[in-house]
């Protein structure tokens, strides 16, 4: 793999809360059917976590696993373990029916933190955060474009297309000014 870069040079905007972009990540998209044996053992050769339920991200340390649909499943972490999570994957699933493919480059990856971090998000996506859960994964949007965020710690991570990275991070660091919280 080529040097990663960041999309946006690790960003950051501090107001009521902080927002940074934690890029370069790996991420692989994997898809299959869930009902597929070998699936629960990929994801764990691959990240070392166990199948997310329904909406749900996994995480262990600097690796996650999130489920964004009924057939597929985002595989985050180290930028350069990348290679070896899709030979482990390649191998767990053998001949099983499968896609997956380093979607890295192709992501942008930011934190929101701080004590009201899901104000930030309220402003731009459409969820009741009040019952967002620790550990659900919501894919949505933010504002105009998609999103999957997930809360971690007092903060939230949020994946974006590379393409809108700097869209989406100047809607977050506007969110997030001084004297705009909403209570």
């Amino acid at each position: 793999m080529s040097e990663p870069m960041s999309a946006l040079n690790g960003a950051v905007s501090d107001g009521f809360v902080s927002i940074r972009e934690i890029g370069p990540l790996g991420m692989v998209t994997l898809r299959c059917k869930a009902d597929v044996k070998a699936l629960p053992k990929a994801i764990k050769a691959a990240v070392g976590t166990g199948l997310p339920a329904l909406r749900r991200v996994v995480v262990e340390g600097d690796r996650a696993c999130g489920w964004m649909s009924p057939d597929e499943y985002l595989l985050v972490m180290p930028y350069k373990a990348v290679p070896d999570a899709l030979a482990a994957v390649a191998k767990t699933m053998g001949k099983e029916h499968h896609l997956a493919v380093d979607v890295s480059d192709a992501r942008a990856v930011f934190r929101i933190e701080g004590a009201k971090a899901e104000e930030v998000l309220a402003k731009l996506s459409p969820v009741d955060f009040a019952r967002l859960e620790p550990g659900e994964l919501r894919r949505t949007r933010a504002a105009q474009v998609a999103a999957a965020f997930w809360k971690e710690g007092e903060g939230y991570t949020l994946v974006c297309f590379r393409s809108v990275a700097r869209y989406v991070f100047d809607l977050l660091a506007t969110s997030a000014k001084l004297g705009s919280e909403l209570y």
